[in-house]
């Protein structure tokens, strides 16, 4: 079955169409499992969200409406995800040692050593160090080159919110990445 355009999938898939459905997971799982890689900093964890992602957004397919591209729609819910994933977490660890040690567990997995030089192991290891809402602005501003007003609308806030953890997760990148 062929497609022109991704517009024609997603209708398809709405309607049921599996082939459509496998051919969008196909189109767009890269970034949303390297959304999750770079969020999570986890191989395995990326891998089950990513799977948790899909789910949702198969769930979610009938409320797509057009009214922003597929992309940012699905980046949104892996944004939220994300989200979930990490307050799902904090519940679990106790103490702020056990959120250290978690953090830093994704050191030297395959995935990362296959994607790239150590230049992106060190800027994802830097990117764990921030908290889960400056670590969203970061990935979607120069990961997905959205505005600062595109990023405030998928998140849900002020643009002057999504500027302030911005700057703020700047200047907390900055010393682990002039190291």
């Amino acid at each position: 079955m062929f497609f022109q355009s991704e517009q024609g999938l997603i209708h398809k898939a709405k309607q049921g169409n599996k082939k459509a459905w496998f051919k969008l997971v196909k189109q767009h799982e890269s970034v949303i499992y390297h959304y999750c890689l770079r969020m999570l900093g986890n191989q395995e964890d990326a891998i089950d969200l990513m799977q948790e992602v899909f789910l949702s957004i198969y769930k979610s397919l009938d409320s797509f409406r057009f009214d922003s591209s597929f992309k940012t729609w699905i980046i949104c819910i892996a944004n939220r995800r994300c989200i979930e994933f990490y307050r799902k977490r904090k519940i679990e660890l106790h103490n702020e040692e056990e959120m250290d040690s978690f953090i830093d567990v994704q050191n030297q997995n395959p995935e990362q050593q296959l994607q790239g030089s150590q230049h992106n192991q060190h800027v994802i290891a830097a990117m764990n160090t921030l908290n889960v809402e400056q670590r969203s602005v970061i990935e979607l501003k120069f990961f997905h080159h959205y505005t600062l007003e595109q990023i405030g609308e998928l998140q849900n806030i002020s643009t002057n919110t999504v500027k302030s953890r911005f700057y703020a997760a700047l200047e907390n990148l900055k010393p682990h990445l002039e190291a």
